[in-house]
């Protein structure tokens, strides 16, 4: 029996036929390089965890935070489990499958009318070892396996892809939670301004200085910004809902700190290569699937050739149980079979057209793939080259803005000017500040977008 299993092992091993085309990665053109360029500097060179870049004590714990508790990462895990699972079923088929059969009966017969010799009752014991094995003359299994093995892979790279979309997602949210801080806090400023100037108003029209319509813009200006403040408050805490999801912590506490305290992250180098793209996961993941489905075109032809399959059966079987281990019950048997599709009114030659359909739809998934990959790092390079430029200038504005402010409020309390052009004063430096926070905010969450475009950076991590 082991002599004809390693038979069946050795005669699978050397047919080595295999039915259907061999993957060739599909060429695409593209650009050797982005077409925006950002900056100049040498960067780090290791940025598995990017988000560590923005030196943020608490954007690193709730990142690790999410990285164990979220529930999406945790489903895509088990998809990784289950992908391991059927590649070592795929892996079992490969071998002969060793069976142990036992059995034990008795049978009573009678004839009635008639005289029964012997006696009326039989007993027959069997103890049996036996295998099945199907060759895999024409690769059938072996593309099976090669499809199971990519579709496994696959399956890590999309659990890559979670992840790379969690973490962009959750530092995104993050940025914006500190944005928002920002602007609570220059908000709580101006409102504090525009309460002094409402109280400085009261007084100077009960001492009959300023007329009625001094006092009443003031505290429509003051009630205005009020509202503004509230509603920023409000966007804060459905921000903060939002990370406690994320993080799977739902007793989540985050510090307060304004988006100025931020470290930018570096700048990545001019002319990076859009061979950078092979690093991103849904790239890889697409890629994959594309080869999962070319094997499945050799399983689909391989249906078309016979199917070659051994069988080995030896045991002993015996009318008393203790006459078992002597020769005279030993059985055994052995045989080969043979299966060849004669007429199937075209049922495989459908399955093959519907095969190489599926190849071809993986193909251009993973064209599409490349492509929208593409845009999206050059989207996020343009955007974060303007942004910065848009912030520079902003910050510029805030500064100006503030000392035109100061001008107009000792302009109107030596009562050189109305109180009207100080209030456009105040409303100008609360816009410019707001505008300076927002554009800041977005420059960051430009650099998250590249870094996530990028697969987590610009160094090739390709092993």
């Amino acid at each position: 029996m082991l002599r004809f299993i390693f038979f069946c092992i050795f005669f699978s091993l050397i047919s080595c036929s295999l039915i259907g085309p061999d993957y060739k990665r599909p060429e695409i053109n593209l650009p050797n390089a982005y077409h925006n360029e950002v900056g100049k500097e040498n960067v780090v060179s290791d940025l598995n965890m990017w988000w560590k870049l923005y030196q943020d004590p608490a954007l690193n714990e709730i990142m690790d935070k999410a990285l164990v508790k979220n529930t999406d990462i945790n489903a895509a895990i088990a998809r990784v489990e289950e992908s391991d699972a059927y590649l070592k079923e795929i892996d079992a088929a490969l071998l002969p499958e060793v069976n142990l059969t036992s059995q034990a009966s008795r049978t009573k017969s009678t004839t009635t009318g008639a005289t029964t010799y012997g006696k009326p009752i039989k007993k027959d014991y069997l103890v049996r070892i036996g295998t099945s094995f199907e060759l895999d003359f024409w690769g059938k299994l072996r593309r099976a396996k090669e499809s199971a093995r990519a579709e496994y892979i696959a399956s890590r790279f999309s659990k890559d892809t979670v992840e790379l979309t969690l973490q962009s997602l959750l530092a995104s949210n993050y940025l914006l939670l500190r944005s928002t801080d920002s602007q609570i806090l220059a908000l709580k400023a101006n409102v504090k301004y525009r309460e002094e100037n409402l109280a400085l108003t009261k007084k100077r029209l009960e001492g009959g200085l300023v007329s009625a319509l001094d006092f009443h813009q003031a505290e429509a200006a003051f009630n205005n910004l009020s509202a503004q403040l509230s509603d920023v408050m409000r966007q804060r805490e459905i921000i903060f809902n939002q990370l406690t999801v994320l993080s799977g912590d739902m007793n989540l506490v985050i510090p307060e700190l304004t988006i100025d305290a931020l470290i930018t992250p570096p700048i990545p180098p001019a002319g990076l290569p859009s061979s950078l793209l092979e690093a991103r996961p849904d790239v890889r993941e697409a890629e994959q699937m594309m080869i999962a489905a070319n094997a499945n075109i050799g399983v689909a032809k391989a249906a078309l050739f016979p199917t070659i399959s051994l069988t080995a059966n030896f045991g002993a079987q015996s009318a008393a149980l203790n006459n078992l281990n002597k020769s005279g019950s030993d059985i055994w048997a052995g045989g080969l079979g043979l299966s060849l599709p004669i007429f199937d009114s075209g049922r495989v030659r459908a399955k093959i057209d519907q095969a190489t359909a599926k190849q071809k739809q993986a193909l251009s998934y993973y064209e599409s793939s490349v492509q929208n990959a593409f845009k999206e790092v050059n989207n996020a390079l343009v955007s974060l080259k303007e942004y910065t430029e848009q912030e520079n200038d902003l910050k510029l504005t805030q500064d100006a803005a503030k000392k035109a402010m100061n001008i107009a409020s000792n302009r109107y309390k030596a009562g050189y000017s109305s109180y009207i052009e100080y209030l456009d004063a105040q409303r100008v430096f609360n816009d410019a500040s707001i505008a300076y926070i927002q554009k800041r905010q977005l420059r960051l969450m430009a650099s998250v977008e590249l870094f996530k475009s990028l697969g987590g950076g610009w160094q090739s991590q390709i092993q």
